[in-house]
Parts: C-alpha cells; structure tokens; sequence
C-alpha cells in the first residue's frame, strides 16, 4: 500500500490506541535503566547535547545504533533512512533532512566523527538490486533508491556471483557510495582535509551480530573486534 492509498480512508485519529509494547517499554524503562541515569538526563537537559560521533544508519528495525555501540544517552547524533544512504550536496533551494541533519551535527553540535552504518539483509538494496517492489519510477522509494545507482555501476553486473555475495557487496558499496557523497558537501569537506571531522564505513551481520569497519586505503571491511583495527579517541 502506499502513501496515496491513505487518501480515501476516514479520519480515525484517536480510536486506536497507543500501541502496548511501547507502554510496557517505557514502564519497564522508568523503573529500570532510567534510575540508574537520572543524572545524566538531568545534565543533557541543563547542558545540551554534545556528541562527537554522529552515525548515519538504515531505518531498518534490526539495526539500532545505540544498542550495536552500547551507547548512553547523548552519545549518539543518529540520522536514519532507507538503506543508510547520503545524497550528494545539492543547495537547489529543497528540502533535505540527511542533508539538513549534517548541517547540524557537524555547524552546530560540532561532531569529530560521521559514520556510514550499512547491514547485511538491507531490504532497500535487495529492492534495487532486483527492480522488485516497493520500487517505482514514481515513488517516493523509488526516486531514493536511485541514488544507489553509482554504486551498482561500481562493482558492475553480478555476473558468476550469488545472489548473496553480490547483494553483501552492493551492500557494501553502497556505504562507500555515502562516504564519497559526504565528500561532496564544501564545509564538511574542509573540515575533514584540516583534520577536523573523520569519516567512517561499518557493516553489521544481523545473523551473527558482527561489525566490520572499512579501511579507509583498502576500501576492504575487517571485523571491529579484530587487533588489526585501529582505534582512536
């Protein structure tokens, strides 16, 4: 069903309840993980936000930053969005939220690092690597996928590959194609020459729970959990 299929159908705000898990979630959290953080509420309250890491991730349900970086409460800038992808800069006077949200986190949070987070099972890369629904010339979702399209180009057709090797690379070409695109942004781009902000690619195996980290020379992804992944502050 998409969005335009909504049209016809009666106004039934505030019939529906509010879903149950979320109720039981936050109950559990109130009396849980929330004492424990009080303070640290109160802070980011009094103080503001002031992250230095800001991820850029997939919206898929599977794929939580702050449980995959076991992080705490302004830790994280997260922007979300199909298949984790970031547009080329493009100031032509529309509407963009990844665009806008880099803005911020780099202008005004002031973050020292930008993390492309792509997966494994990426629904949205499965779609436009098979031209199969949700995707249309005309939707929404459509439009968005075509921004992957660079990265198809790069790793070229499938050829003798699998299904699932070839979808594990596009993938992750994918994360190399937003890496480039945060390139194309002249602020940030300047920042990251001066040394300022670094830019990061990390693949995570749903199956298995495993994050990979891609070497910025190699352009190979290597298990974060590895000796051989440099680490900073």
């Amino acid at each position: 069903m998409l969005l335009s299929d909504f049209a016809g159908i009666p106004n039934v705000r505030g019939v529906v309840p509010f879903p149950r898990r979320l109720i039981e979630g936050y109950r559990s959290f109130r009396s849980g993980r929330l004492p424990h953080e009080q303070d640290r509420y109160r802070e980011l309250a009094e103080s503001g936000q002031s992250p230095e890491v800001m991820v850029i991730g997939c919206c898929d349900s599977r794929v939580s930053p702050e449980v995959i970086f076991d992080a705490r409460p302004g830790e994280l800038f997260v922007v979300r969005n199909v298949a984790n992808i970031v547009p080329p800069y493009a100031p032509d006077g529309q509407a963009h939220g990844v665009s806008a949200a880099l803005e911020f986190g780099v202008a005004a949070l002031k973050v020292k690092h930008i993390v492309v987070l792509g997966h494994a099972q990426c629904g949205g890369v499965k779609a436009f690597a098979e031209d199969a629904e949700p995707l249309s010339p005309g939707d929404f979702i459509g439009k968005w996928m075509r921004l992957m399209a660079p990265a198809a180009d790069k790793i070229g057709p499938r050829g003798t590959l699998s299904r699932t090797e070839y979808l594990a690379r596009l993938e992750q070409a994918n994360i190399a194609n937003s890496l480039d695109n945060l390139m194309t942004f002249p602020r940030l781009r300047k920042l990251i020459e001066r040394g300022s902000v670094a830019i990061h690619g990390a693949y995570f195996a749903v199956a298995t729970g495993e994050l990979s980290v891609r070497d910025e020379a190699t352009g190979a992804f290597a298990p974060a959990a590895s000796d051989a992944i440099p680490f900073g502050r």
